[in-house]
């Protein structure tokens, strides 16, 4: 894709802006309250980013306060930030950035009728989107986006090597789906931080919460039945200086074709994983 055709937006009017060494076994169950499955499960958030791009870092501080619980929504949302590579030509290459999800953010451009690729970028259960610093965008596109009964995994963990993390998933989907989905797993990982020495964002600290490390695909369903019980092994490549405690997964079923979310499921690793 052209370079021209990307953009980096700063903050417009909410109107203009809304439209993935053995070790012992752990297991973890689902952070999903039981008044939360009876509500409505998680509203999927996810945000388009990079270190290269002068104005996600204030979008990055907003998606921190997001799942920090910070505007008291009574929502709950599961953060994903997906840090693309396209401004790595731009003086700074984004250590989290990755072509995978470049291709990821063109996807969401093509299904939701954009005419180009901008960060920071929002997109809300794979429905809405804004831009990324637009608190007031934001945080209507969360409140308004539809909910779904959380999926009812338990995780099982194992380190098969060092460099390794295997997840094991049990469990149903508990919504049911006209067509076919995807059932993908996101692992992710916060606290990080960043002295950027280069690019537009030279000489600042640039903290990522919930930063996508690996996304991969489950299983690929159709017409699945809410109640059927589905198992499945997927294999992580770690990378150097993984913490666990950092870490989590999330477990989401996208349609075919919308991309639209229809149920998520957050799993945090094992504290001595």
């Amino acid at each position: 894709m052209a370079r021209e055709l990307f953009a980096c937006f700063r903050k417009r009017s909410s109107s203009a802006a809304t439209t993935d060494v053995n070790q012992s076994q752990q297991t973890s169950t689902d952070e999903v309250s039981s008044e939360e499955s009876k509500s409505g499960g998680a509203v999927v958030v996810e945000l388009f980013s990079s270190q290269g791009c002068a104005t996600s870092p204030e979008a990055e501080l907003l998606f921190s306060r997001l799942g920090r619980g910070d505007f008291n929504l009574e929502i709950p949302v599961i953060l994903m930030a997906y840090h693309v590579d396209y401004w790595d030509f731009n003086g700074w290459k984004d250590p989290f950035g990755s072509s995978q999800w470049t291709v990821r953010q063109k996807g969401y451009v093509e299904s939701l009728n954009l005419d180009t690729m901008f960060t920071p970028q929002v997109v809300v259960q794979g429905r809405t989107q804004c831009i990324g610093n637009d608190e007031e965008a934001l945080l209507s596109s969360v409140t308004a986006a539809p909910r779904y009964p959380p999926p009812a995994f338990q995780a099982t963990f194992e380190r098969p090597t060092t460099e390794s993390l295997q997840v094991s998933l049990k469990g149903s989907l508990r919504v049911k789906l006209e067509g076919g989905a995807d059932v993908m797993v996101a692992l992710y990982e916060s606290g990080l931080v960043t002295d950027c020495k280069n690019g537009d964002n030279k000489g600042r600290v640039i903290a990522n919460d919930f930063v996508v490390r690996k996304l991969s695909k489950m299983w690929s369903v159709k017409n699945q039945p809410p109640k059927k019980t589905l198992t499945g092994t997927i294999d992580f490549g770690l990378w150097e200086g993984f913490n666990g405690t950092r870490c989590g997964i999330v477990v989401f079923v996208q349609q075919h074709g919308t991309h639209h979310i229809f149920g998520s499921q957050r799993i945090q690793l094992p504290a001595d994983l």
